[in-house]
């Protein structure tokens, strides 16, 4: 049983004028005082004299300390409340310094502080902390573990000499294990540290030939494996869950498998809480969220997810992509998640798994006054509570349209189609259309292609407000999901990478032709936008068909992919190798050669507009984005109402919110303005 009194409620806001939030954290029993402060930046409630809310962090100090920035990639909260251990980037020295702060006190503890921090995890009740550390070559290769409050130095308990040997580390749930996983491309280990005891050794639990997803969570005396390893040496499509008792025999592990293979329902993710297993599923493009009561029937076969009557949960409809929460809490039934979806802005929704109650607990209401006098509607939307009630799939196949208010759905004024579309070689490429309902004109649209098509993640097809203005003029906003990307299996990532990266770049044109041929996108008015790899996607799409695109934004691209991958000046990972080919092998090169966006620019062509935004504090080298840029100018017919523009900043834009909003002012000035000249 939970004691709700003592129970915290972490968040951050941020205060008026301020660039940076704030952490804070207040007592769950002190909510309704909170909420009725007139005043809740102080903290304080004067009328009844009760401190309401700690701040943690204030990250607008934090700037202060590290040039101007503050940049924060990874936080943890100690298991006993008392400690915040987090990582800043450090402008000057480009890693991220570790810092851990008593939270008692308000100060910093002397120790550890450490460079080059890539991962961290709380052990022995928050009394040890366990970092990572890279290497000069931005590597992790290193773990440490640090006893809080002591004076004594640091104990190293892994060190990795293999250059291509990577280590990463995270506790389980329950805090019972620090678990380390140490892979390069040709295996994949999982150890075990025991968190009641972090010096008395690693104990290998799990490995695998070749680079595999592990993550491994502990229940009740199980380890469960969520991995997508290859099984019997054959590769698999999907990842899987095994388990076996944490207290096995001297001989070899032996896993079992839990859940049969279901082409019709994939798991994505899983979550656990000490009552509940909670699994994210895909049905073709379509994700579900369900939860089955732990501890699980003892069986020797696995069963059929089916089988277990699994408890679905309310979604609402176009879901796009399902984020597990932070789930702290391991002995607490109800658990966060954030649904997302092109025509509804993200919500964050508490789950009460015993009970199928379900709470958004934070969403943005768009649904006021000035969109119902704009579209000419009454409909109302508000913070929702609900329950499943046991709901049965088929019900939850279709959610009434009337529900989606519940969810601040904007689906009554903004449709969202699905589409296959056939590719150069037959295969169907997912496509999703966004487009207003009241100012959709068929062959008279301007329309914007979104691509990734890498790393095999997923598309980012979120709700986006900065794209209302244009839907509201009466653009059309696609997404497509080309090979190379996630979502659909190991298979659909392989076949879009490294000496088959063609291939995504063949599906994103397929994808812009079918937008023209169909008359979804008015001809000569369809533009491109990528991110980072997605730019090299949108680039290399532009060499292929320049007269196909009017105009395409390029965000920190990766433009000249040959000279990065032979002469890296920034640290690569393996990833990257992975996945778009290494050089050195030739039949690699010439891979990289034919789809590379500065080795393949046309001479003599009239190209499209093309706005190219990138730091100075990126990945990928500034001097990628400045190269391309001068090349097209120079090979390709000049034309004024064409411009290649280039946009660069010395700050970390994704971390600044002003700057986010100027940028994103710029890229749709930018896109009006060609496609109105």
């Amino acid at each position: 049983m939970v004691d709700v009194t003592h129970c915290r409620l972490y968040y951050k806001r941020v205060e008026a004028g301020k660039q940076y939030p704030v952490l804070c954290r207040r007592l769950a029993s002190l909510n309704e005082q909170f909420i009725s402060n007139k005043d809740p930046s102080g903290g304080f409630d004067f009328v009844s004299g009760r401190k309401i809310e700690q701040k943690m962090v204030d990250y607008n100090l934090e700037a202060e300390r590290f040039g101007g920035y503050a940049y924060e990639e990874l936080s943890e909260v100690s298991p006993d409340h008392k400690f915040l251990a987090y990582t800043m980037y450090d402008k000057d020295n480009d890693s991220f310094r570790l810092s851990v702060r008593n939270l008692n006190s308000g100060a910093l503890c002397s120790k550890p502080q450490a460079d080059r921090v890539s991962n961290l995890a709380w052990a022995k009740d928050g009394q040890a902390l366990l970092y990572v550390v890279t290497d000069q070559h931005k590597r992790p290769s290193r773990i440490y573990c640090s006893m809080i409050g002591s004076t004594e130095e640091d104990v190293l308990l892994l060190d990795e000499p293999a250059e291509n040997v990577y280590v990463n580390i995270r506790h389980t749930k329950d805090f019972r294990f620090v678990t380390v996983n140490t892979f390069s491309t040709t295996f994949s280990k999982v150890f075990l540290i025991n968190a009641a005891d972090p010096l008395s050794g690693i104990t290998l639990v799990w490995e695998c030939e070749a680079q595999a997803h592990c993550i491994v969570e502990h229940h009740q005396g199980y380890l469960y494996l969520f991995t997508d390893a290859a099984r019997r040496g054959q590769l698999v499509d999907h990842h899987y869950l095994l388990r076996c008792p944490v207290n096995a025999s001297s001989g070899p592990r032996i896993w079992e498998r839990v859940f049969d293979d279901d082409r019709d329902m994939v798991i994505e993710d899983v979550d656990f809480c000490n009552t509940h297993l909670t699994l994210i599923i895909r049905e073709k493009c379509s994700f579900r969220l369900c939860s089955v009561p732990l501890p699980m029937p003892a069986r020797k076969d696995a069963v059929r997810l089916k089988e277990l009557n699994p408890t679905f949960l309310p979604l609402p409809n176009h879901v796009s992509q399902i984020w597990p929460g932070p789930n702290y809490d391991y002995y607490s039934s109800t658990m966060r998640f954030t649904i997302s979806s092109p025509v509804m802005p993200d919500a964050v929704v508490d789950y009460e798994l015993s009970s199928g109650n379900w709470n958004i607990v934070q969403q943005q209401n768009l649904l006021y006054e000035r969109t119902r006098i704009l579209y000419g509607t009454t409909s109302s939307g508000g913070i929702a509570n609900g329950s499943s009630n046991n709901l049965n799939s088929d019900f939850l196949n279709e959610i009434k349209s009337e529900d989606d208010n519940l969810w601040n759905c904007l689906s009554e004024f903004y449709a969202c189609e699905q589409y296959d579309v056939s590719s150069y070689d037959g295969v169907m490429v997912p496509l999703t259309i966004l487009y207003s309902r009241k100012n959709k004109n068929n062959n008279q649209n301007p329309g914007l292609l979104h691509g990734h098509g890498a790393y095999g993640e997923l598309l980012d097809k979120r709700w986006r407000n900065d794209l209302k203005s244009l839907l509201d003029r009466g653009w059309v906003i696609a997404y497509a999901d080309v090979r190379g990307g996630g979502g659909h299996g190991k298979a659909w990532h392989h076949n879009g990478r490294q000496q088959k990266k063609l291939n995504s770049i063949k599906d994103f044109v397929s994808c812009a032709k079918f937008l023209v041929e169909n008359e979804f996108v008015q001809e000569n008015k369809l533009a491109g936008w990528g991110y980072s790899a997605g730019g090299l996607l949108v680039a290399a799409a532009i060499n292929s068909c320049p007269d196909l695109f009017r105009a395409a934004i390029l965000k920190v691209p990766f433009l000249d992919a040959t000279s990065t991958l032979l002469h890296p000046i920034l640290p690569l990972t393996a990833a990257d190798y992975e996945e778009f080919g290494c050089p050195g092998d030739i039949d690699d090169f010439h891979a990289i050669m034919k789809y590379c966006p500065y080795a393949n620019i046309q001479k003599d062509v009239l190209y499209p507009a093309v706005l190219i935004t990138s730091s100075f504090n990126t990945r990928f080298g500034v001097w990628e984005a400045a190269k391309w840029a001068a090349r097209v100018r120079e090979h390709t017919i000049y034309d004024p109402k064409r411009p290649i523009l280039l946009n660069l900043t010395t700050d970390i834009v994704e971390e600044n919110r002003y700057l986010q909003c100027k940028e994103s002012a710029l890229e749709t000035a930018f896109l009006i303005k060609m496609m109105e000249s």
